[in-house]
């Protein structure tokens, strides 16, 4: 999940927060060498408020810029006044100090800038904090996607129910069309004589009429219950039903969401290999767009 914030401390410490999508935490630490020490506490205080995404914390200080803006002290000045006063009486001829030279060596006597724990952790947690409200922002403009593309995948399944037993009226009906014109068949050789009528039952696979008419409702029987998607179309409700009831929930829901969405693509996986007609195939393929579209969207929600 995308987000930016960032927290200016008192003392000259600015802590900055990016955010982008991932799946899994993958936090990467900026920090200059005054920091360095703060690592571990830095990581553990990201673990603890932020799950997922791939995460950047940099922290700097600028304290030093801010003093090196400001005229040398007179003191630091007359610090290095004495110091060439020791240098001419070892090396009479050494060059006195410029304007230039004697401002930066003040800089350089300037002290860092420094922050105590207290400092660090403080400007790092309010960071943090604004982040995760900038993410709760955007999954809950998230949310709404899901919302959206739970309601179009439940119309396209209701769409969908009612072709089924249609399709299998189809079949049925074309089966039992064969059924007749072999039989009809039959009964034509068997009026021509014995022998023609046994040619037309080796031409029928040796088979009477009763058990041409058992295999064909046979065969329509065990089409139907290839071609019959009412467990896979119920299976996808009772998953839109879940990640609806998640969504309303809240939390940590992305993982537990990538599970119903890999379901919810197998379900219309199997759908479109069981569909017997272009108009299920269709909707098939429109449902695993959609399913698509919310794994996109899933994998920025922590």
């Amino acid at each position: 999940m995308t987000g930016y914030a960032s927290v200016t401390h008192a003392r000259g410490l600015v802590v900055e927060c990016r955010s982008v999508n991932g799946r899994f935490l993958d936090l990467s630490l900026k920090l200059p060498e005054e920091l360095r020490g703060f690592e571990p506490a830095l990581r553990e205080l990201v673990g603890s408020r932020i799950k997922r995404g791939k995460l950047e914390l940099r922290a700097s200080l600028h304290g030093t810029e801010i003093q090196t803006s400001q005229p040398p002290s007179a003191e630091v000045l007359q610090q290095l006044a004495q110091w060439q006063a020791q240098v001419h009486q070892t090396l009479p001829q050494a060059q006195a100090l410029s304007v230039a030279e004697a401002v930066q060596l003040a800089r350089s006597m300037a002290p860092s800038a420094t922050a105590n724990d207290a400092d660090v952790l403080a400007a790092a947690q309010d960071c943090i904090e604004a982040l995760a409200e900038a993410r709760q922002r955007e999954g809950q403009r998230l949310v709404d996607i899901l919302l959206e593309r739970i309601a179009l995948i439940e119309s396209l399944a209701a769409r969908a129910q009612p072709l089924v037993p249609a399709v299998v009226q189809r079949q049925q009906a074309r089966f039992l069309e064969r059924w007749n014109d072999a039989l009809k068949a039959a009964d034509v050789q068997a009026a021509n004589g014995a022998a023609t009528a046994a040619g037309a039952a080796a031409g029928a696979g040796g088979l009477a009429p009763q058990a041409l008419q058992e295999r064909a409702l046979s065969e329509a029987a065990a089409f139907a219950l290839r071609i019959d998607v009412a467990e896979e179309l119920s299976r996808l409700q009772a998953h839109l039903q879940e990640i609806r009831r998640l969504l309303k929930q809240g939390g940590e829901l992305g993982k537990r969401l990538d599970f119903l969405i890999q379901e919810l693509h197998r379900e219309a996986n199997t759908l479109g290999s069981k569909s017997a007609a272009l108009e299920l195939t269709s909707l098939s393929v429109d449902m695993k767009v959609a399913i698509e579209q919310m794994r996109e969207q899933v994998q920025n929600i922590e």
